[in-house]
């Protein structure tokens, strides 16, 4: 199992089923339960998928996805979610393997939303 530290107290992170955070067991995740910061892990292994966040972080990490992935999912990058990641992270100035909303602090989510605001796309809907 990975090592994983909370960034906002320094605990290392729990690695538990997520009934713990939900009721219902949706697979592993890495949990402080004194900052009740979480994050999930990659499907069959125990590589987290981001950074451990807390409520205020995931509030603003859905926001960033919901500017985001239309881009992907029915936008000009249809189907192409590492091509829409690799423009987002020229527009952000960062490398491609270290732009994916799960790695991102709340002030990078809120500049995705702004990025994604600016530019007007034509989704064809």
């Amino acid at each position: 199992m990975k090592k994983v530290f909370c960034d906002y107290c320094g605990r290392r992170a729990e690695y538990v089923d997520s009934k713990v955070v939900y009721g219902k067991s949706y697979g592993m995740i890495y949990l402080c339960r004194n900052c009740m910061a979480y994050v999930g892990v990659h499907k069959g292994t125990d590589k987290p998928l981001g950074r451990l966040a807390n409520a205020e972080l995931r509030h603003w990490k859905m926001q960033a996805h919901a500017a985001f992935d239309p881009l992907w999912q029915h936008g000009p990058y249809k189907g192409r979610r590492n091509g829409a990641y690799a423009w987002l992270a020229s527009q952000m100035g960062l490398p491609v393997e270290k732009t994916h909303i799960g790695m991102f602090d709340v002030q990078q989510c809120k500049r995705v939303i702004q990025i994604c605001k600016e530019r007007s796309f034509n989704y064809g809907k």
